[in-house]
C-alpha cells in the first residue's frame, strides 16, 4: 500500500501559517466546516456560489448521524433514510438468522408491514448549536492544578448537557472544537425505532472485496435504506433531499454533509510522533491478530462465517485504512511540512509578548505529557475487557450501578445523565448474542493482554488468576446469562447490591478487573489527559489569535460541510475518470472470469440485458472526508442529492493529517445507478418512486 501513495500527496500543504496570516481559508476545497461557520468567502470566490441560511438549515435537518460513527440522509417525506450497506451491515446481521442471511443475500420490504425493526440503532438529527465556550473555559480559575481544571471542565459540561436535556428533551452533547479552543452544545432529535427497508447483496455492495477497498475506479452499490418511525408510524421527515437521478456533471460544485469521525490535522508534531511511534504500531499489530482470530472462527463452518462477517469486514477495513495513515506519518516529507507549520506558528506567538505569556509553554507541556503517556501506553491499551459485545456490556453494568449514585459531573463521562438513555438503549439491546464467537474473541484478547503485559501485571492477575486465557474465557462466557437482555435489566434494576451478589461469572470477572481499569484511567487523566486538555486549549486560543475562525476544526463525529468538485485525478501514469459506468462493472467481472471477489450476484447476471449500461455507477469529487462520512449525501447547489459517499481512494488515506486536492478523492454511489438497479434488478419500483418523489 505504501508504494501506491504518490509523492505529491506528502508535499502538499494543509493550512499553513501564511494562509492564516492572510486571513484566508484552507487551500483549494479543503475543509470539514461546521454549519455555524461555512466557508462562504471561499465558495463565492472560487465557485461564485454562496449558500443561503435556508439552504444550510434544510441540508442540516436532512442530514442524519447513524450510531456514533456514520452518516445518512432523509430522502422522502415519510422518514426514508439512505446510507451505505456497510453502515447498515451490523443491523442486517442482527436481524438475520441461520436460515436468512440478509448481509449476503440482501433484503427488500415490498410493503410497510414487512419492514424489519432494527434492534439497536440510534439516529440523530442536529436541531441546534450553541456556543458555550465561555461557560466551559470560565470554570478554570487561576492557580488550579491541571487535574482540578479537567474536573471543573467535565463537571460544567455535564451540567450544561443536563440542563439542556431537561429544558428541551433533545439529546445534548457538549463537544470541543479546535481541541478546546471552542466548546459547543449540539442538540439532536433522537430516533430509535428504525426499520430496514432495502439492502442489496453483499457481493454488489462491496464489489471487488478487500482488493478494491480504498481504490478507484470502483463499481459498488453500497447502499442501505431504512425508515424512521415514531409512536409506531413513519415520521414526517423534518426535511428531506430531493432526488436528482442525473447526478453531477464533471467539474460541477457539490457538497458532502456528514459526520466525519476524527482527524489529526491540528495536533502538534510531538502528538503526531507519538501516534507514529506508539499508537499505530501497537494497534495495527493488535488488529491483525484479532483479524486472524476472527478468520479462524469463520473457517469452522457456514454459520460461524455468518456470525463473524461484520467483524471480519470491520477489522479488514480498519487495518487497510490505518496502514495508509501510518504510511503518511512515516514519510519524512509529511512530518517536515507539519514541523514547518508548527515552527511558523510558534515564531508568531513568540513575537507577541502577551501571546507568548498566555500560550507559549503549551507545546512543551504537550511534549511532556506524551513522554508520560509513552511510559504506560502498553498497560493503558492492553488492560481491557476484550471480546465482541458481552464483556463490554458486563463492565457497563458493573459501572452503571455505581456511577449513577454519584453527582452527575463526578461520574465517568459515559454515565452523565444526558447520556444514560443512549447507554441503556445499547446495554439492553435484544440483538442476538453468539456465545461461541464471544468466547473466541475474549480468549484471544486475554491472550494478547498476557503476552503484552506479563503474568505479574495486576490486570492479568485479576483477569486470569494464573489460568490459561482460553480456560477463563470459556468459564466467564460459557456460563454467563447476560446474553438475555432481561437478565441485564434485572441486574441494573437491582442496583449495586444485586450486581455484587450476582454469581454470573462474567459479572464476577468484570468486578475483579474494574478497579484496575479505573486506576489506569485515573492515572491517564491525571498525568496525560489533564495536561493535554489544558495545553490543547491554549494552542486553540493561539490559533484564533493569529487567524480567527478562518480555519476549520478537526473532525469530531459532528455534522460538517465539505465542498468539492466532481473531478478525476492522475493515477498510475494515466488518469482516473470522474465517473464509472455499468459497462465497467461487467467488464471488470469478465476480466477476472467472474471469480470472487469479482463475481456478480445472480440477479445482476440475469438482468444485464435490462440495464442501460451507460448509467453512471460511482463517481469521485474533491470533497474532504474521512471515516464517519460513510453514508453522507452528496448534494448539488440546488440542495438535491446526487450521490452517497462510501469511501475514499487510497491516495487519500494520509488525509487524517494533511490534505492534497490533486489526489484526495471522495468516492460515492451515483443516484442514477441506485434508481436503475432498484427498478430493473430488484423489482423495487415503488421504492424508486418514493425516492424520486413520484408518490
Amino acid at each position: 500500500m505504501t508504494a501506491r501513495i504518490g509523492p505529491t500527496l506528502l508535499i502538499c500543504t494543509m493550512v499553513s501559517i501564511s494562509i492564516l496570516l492572510a486571513s484566508s481559508v484552507a487551500s483549494g476545497d479543503e475543509g470539514m466546516w461546521t454549519f455555524d461557520n461555512p466557508p462562504r468567502a471561499l465558495l463565492k470566490e472560487r465557485h461564485g456560489f454562496e449558500p443561503s441560511q435556508e439552504w444550510l438549515d434544510h441540508l442540516r435537518l436532512a442530514s442524519v448521524r447513524i450510531g456514533d460513527g456514520a452518516s445518512g440522509s432523509f430522502v422522502s417525506p415519510d422518514g426514508l433514510v439512505l446510507t451505505n450497506h456497510h453502515v447498515g451491515r451490523g443491523q442486517l446481521q442482527k436481524v438475520s438468522t441461520p436460515e436468512k442471511d440478509y448481509v449476503k443475500d440482501g433484503f427488500h420490504a415490498r410493503k410497510r408491514e414487512e419492514e424489519l425493526k432494527c434492534p439497536d440503532i440510534e439516529l440523530n438529527v442536529l436541531i441546534s448549536m450553541e456556543d458555550v465556550t465561555a461557560r466551559v473555559q470560565g470554570v478554570v480559575k487561576p492557580g488550579m492544578t491541571e487535574e482540578d481544571a479537567l474536573d471543573a471542565r467535565n463537571a460544567e459540561k455535564a451540567k450544561i448537557e443536563k440542563e439542556s436535556l431537561a429544558g428541551t428533551g433533545l439529546r445534548s452533547d457538549v463537544i470541543a472544537l479546535y481541541h478546546g479552543g471552542e466548546y459547543w452544545l449540539y442538540r439532536y432529535k433522537k430516533y430509535t425505532d428504525v426499520r430496514l427497508v432495502f439492502a442489496p447483496e453483499m457481493q454488489i455492495a462491496f464489489y471487488g472485496g478487500d482488493p478494491d477497498n480504498f481504490t478507484y475506479p470502483r463499481y459498488d452499490l453500497d447502499i442501505t435504506v431504512f425508515r424512521v418511525y415514531e409512536n409506531g408510524v413513519p415520521i414526517q421527515s423534518p426535511a428531506f433531499l430531493r432526488w436528482n437521478a442525473n447526478g453531477a456533471a464533471d467539474g460541477e460544485l457539490v457538497f458532502v454533509s456528514g459526520h466525519p469521525g476524527s482527524t489529526d490535522r491540528l495536533l502538534t508534531v510531538k502528538q503526531l510522533e507519538f501516534e507514529r511511534d506508539y499508537t499505530y504500531p501497537v494497534r495495527l499489530k493488535d488488529w491483525r491478530r484479532q483479524l486472524d482470530a476472527v478468520k479462524r472462527f469463520a473457517t469452522q463452518g457456514p454459520e460461524q462465517a455468518r456470525r463473524a462477517s461484520a467483524q471480519l469486514y470491520s477489522l479488514s477495513n480498519r487495518i487497510k485504512s490505518r496502514d495508509g495513515e501510518h504510511a503518511g506519518l512515516l514519510d519524512p516529507r509529511l512530518m517536515a511540512q507539519k514541523m514547518k507549520e508548527e515552527t511558523e506558528l510558534r515564531k508568531l506567538i513568540a513575537g507577541h509578548e502577551q501571546w507568548q505569556s498566555d500560550y507559549g509553554d503549551a507545546w512543551d507541556a504537550v511534549a511532556a505529557a506524551e513522554e508520560k503517556a509513552a511510559e504506560k501506553y502498553s498497560a493503558y491499551y492492553f488492560r481491557r475487557i476484550g471480546g465482541y459485545r458481552l464483556p463490554a456490556i458486563a463492565l457497563n453494568i458493573v459501572r452503571y450501578v455505581v456511577e449513577v449514585k454519584k453527582p452527575d459531573g463526578a461520574r465517568l463521562k459515559e454515565f452523565y445523565d444526558s447520556r444514560l438513555d443512549s447507554l441503556r438503549f445499547k446495554m439492553f439491546s435484544p440483538a442476538p448474542v453468539y456465545l461461541d464467537f464471544e468466547e473466541a474473541l475474549a480468549a484471544d484478547s486475554l491472550a494478547q493482554s498476557l503476552e503484552a503485559l506479563g503474568a505479574d501485571d495486576p490486570f492479568v492477575k485479576a483477569a486470569l488468576a494464573g489460568r490459561a486465557p482460553a480456560e477463563v474465557a470459556h468459564e466467564v462466557i460459557g456460563g454467563t446469562g447476560l446474553a438475555d437482555p432481561a437478565v441485564r435489566q434485572r441486574l441494573v434494576k437491582g442496583g449495586e447490591k444485586a450486581v455484587r451478589a450476582s454469581e454470573d461469572p462474567l459479572i464476577r470477572f468484570a468486578l475483579r478487573v474494574d478497579p484496575i481499569l479505573r486506576e489506569m484511567n485515573t492515572w491517564q487523566e491525571q498525568n496525560v489527559e489533564s495536561a493535554l486538555t489544558s495545553a490543547a486549549e491554549k494552542i486553540g486560543k493561539a490559533r484564533f489569535a493569529v487567524g480567527g475562525r478562518t480555519i476549520y476544526p478537526d473532525a469530531t463525529s459532528t455534522l460538517r460541510l465539505s465542498p468539492g468538485v466532481v473531478k478525476g485525478f492522475p493515477m498510475n501514469g494515466t488518469k482516473a475518470p470522474s465517473k464509472t459506468t455499468l459497462f465497467g462493472l461487467y467488464d471488470r467481472a469478465a476480466s477476472f472470469d467472474y471469480r470472487p471477489p469479482f463475481d456478480l450476484p445472480e440477479g445482476w447476471l440475469n438482468g444485464r440485458d435490462q440495464l442501460d449500461l451507460s448509467t453512471p455507477m460511482n463517481f469521485v469529487c474533491t470533497s474532504d472526508i474521512i471515516g464517519g462520512n460513510s453514508g453522507s449525501p452528496v448534494v448539488n447547489t440546488a440542495g438535491e442529492i446526487v450521490g452517497v459517499v462510501f469511501d475514499g481512494n487510497i491516495e487519500s488515506l494520509p488525509g487524517r493529517f494533511i490534505f492534497d486536492e490533486t489526489a484526495n478523492r471522495c468516492v460515492s454511489v451515483h443516484t442514477a445507478a441506485i434508481i436503475e438497479s432498484l427498478r430493473k434488478i430488484y423489482g423495487a419500483g415503488d421504492l424508486a418512486e418514493e425516492m424520486e418523489g413520484r408518490r
